[in-house]
């Protein structure tokens, strides 16, 4: 009997009119979105490729190592073609440099400013929104539609227990669903594999469980629909109830959660930071110059010397001199750097306690907890920003040590061709040798950080739970409800 029943529930769905011109337009809209995701990560590779080409060039161009600046770059990532997150929000590059802080800039919003008003269609959002709506068209009149048809009270004429017949309508309904749209899925995966897109191991794996968290969040829709449909009598009614309810759950239930956590969780504003910054770095820089002035004065000749006797004293001790000015230099960068440190971190958990809260409040809806799941599997969740800068902020003390190194390596250097050229004072000038380009091949480049299977999968599995839980509970109410629904 069980089985007889799901084959009548998979009839009705794949028979159905609306089935054929919903899965057509469903389809669609899966493989467009893929085929559009494709192309944008494609030129996003591009513009990486060749901005990385030009830092290189400008680098090796360089004829001393003061006048050298490197760039890091954020990596695209493949998955960004099925859920783009924060991608295209994220600035795309760093400055590293001794005098500048490491600080993501320049996103793809802030150059082409229309695609922040029509943002990205990607399959993310395909599935939050459009196949959402596709569970509760299918599903809203599941129970109460048959029995206005009159078909519900004729089949509980038979021997049929009402658990076996919820729960085939729910298999019924989900293998009618869910198996035609595995298809435009795999064809979407087999065109990434077509088109050229490398996709490694990992990359593989982490989308295996986007399409299964997918799954997993469309099923709670169906069973959703079930629980409606055995709650009330008349089919119009569930439709309006299941409609405003995912508007409710969808649309505004994670905006509002963010609202909310922004009100109870304050976050300095970007130009309180950059004030705050500013003000250290000009009161520390100003108090170098005092003490400049002092180490100076400390070490003028003594009294009583001729002008030879004078000038040989500050050549003896300009070497030593010129060390010290350089360390007390590197001091003030330092304490700089210390100050602009513990301030990003001061704001950085400021900003996660706010995260936190409004991730919490949001997961209330299905919805919110299926966006944060799949945007943690691609990579491009809000942590991306701080991984990528945290990864620059090492690099940039790597790169600094080297450049620091070479450039005392190069005053040494030009201090004693400047003795031996001249037999007056010394004259410093900032610039290599015949003003050649130097030897870059031992500067350490920047690697951008791989997001591995497990630190992809970690924050997701809460996410994978409660969509587990909705979809259970959803079915355990439908079950219930059905139980003493009234079938005449």
């Amino acid at each position: 009997m069980f089985g007889l029943l799901v084959e009548k529930e998979l009839k009705n769905i794949v028979l159905s009119p609306k089935f054929v011109a919903t899965f057509g337009v469903c389809s669609l809209l899966i493989l467009l979105s893929v085929f559009v995701g494709i192309q944008e990560y494609k030129a996003s590779v591009a513009q990486y490729e060749v901005a990385q080409q030009l830092t290189e060039q400008q680098v090796r161009e360089a004829t001393n190592w003061w006048g050298v600046n490197n760039t890091a770059y954020r990596a695209p990532d493949p998955l960004m073609i099925f859920a783009s997150g924060v991608n295209y929000d994220v600035g795309r590059l760093s400055n590293i440099s001794t005098w500048t802080e490491v600080k993501l800039e320049q996103s793809t919003y802030m150059n082409d400013t229309i695609f922040a008003i029509f943002r990205f269609i990607d399959f993310a959002f395909i599935v939050q929104v459009v196949l959402s709506l596709f569970a509760i068209l299918f599903t809203y009149d599941a129970i109460n539609g048959e029995r206005e048809s009159g078909t519900l009270k004729l089949t509980f004429a038979n021997a049929v227990p009402r658990g076996q017949y919820v729960l085939s309508k729910f298999v019924g309904s989900w293998l009618g669903l869910t198996i035609p749209l595995l298809i435009p899925i795999l064809i979407a995966v087999l065109l990434v594999m077509v088109m050229g897109v490398p996709m490694e191991g990992v990359h593989w794996s982490r989308l295996g469980a986007f399409i299964g968290v997918s799954v997993l969040y469309f099923t709670f829709f169906i069973a959703f629909g079930l629980l409606v449909s055995a709650l009330t009598k008349r089919s119009s009614v569930s439709f309006l109830v299941l409609l405003v309810a995912w508007v409710i759950l969808v649309l505004i239930v994670p905006r509002a959660a963010t609202m909310a956590a922004g009100q109870l969780v304050p976050v300095p504003s970007v130009a309180e930071i950059e004030s705050q910054k500013d003000r250290f770095r000009t009161d520390r820089w100003d108090q170098h110059r005092e003490e400049m002035s002092d180490f100076w004065e400390a070490r003028q000749p003594p009294e009583g010397l001729s002008e030879e006797e004078q000038r040989a004293y500050r050549q003896e001790r300009m070497d030593q001199w010129m060390q010290e000015m350089d360390e007390l230099r590197q001091v003030v960068q330092a304490d700089i750097a210390e100050n602009e440190r513990k301030v990003n971190e001061d704001l950085r958990n400021k900003k996660a306690v706010q995260e936190e809260l409004a991730f919490t409040l949001s997961r209330l809806s299905p919805a919110s907890a299926y966006q944060l799941a799949v945007m943690n599997l691609a990579g491009t969740n809000t942590a991306m920003k701080s991984r990528y800068e945290d990864s620059m902020q090492a690099y940039k003390t790597i790169f600094t040590d080297f450049v620091e190194d070479k450039r005392a390596e190069e005053q040494a250097e030009q201090r004693r061709q400047a003795r031996n050229n001249s037999g007056g004072g010394v004259r410093i000038r900032f610039s290599g040798s015949n003003d050649e380009p130097i030897d870059v091949s031992e500067m350490p480049r920047y690697e951008a950080p791989e997001q591995s299977l497990s630190n992809a999968l970690a924050p997701s599995i809460i996410d994978f739970g409660l969509l587990a839980f909705f979809s259970i509970a959803a079915f355990a109410g439908a079950f219930l409800a059905f139980v003493r629904y009234d079938v005449r």
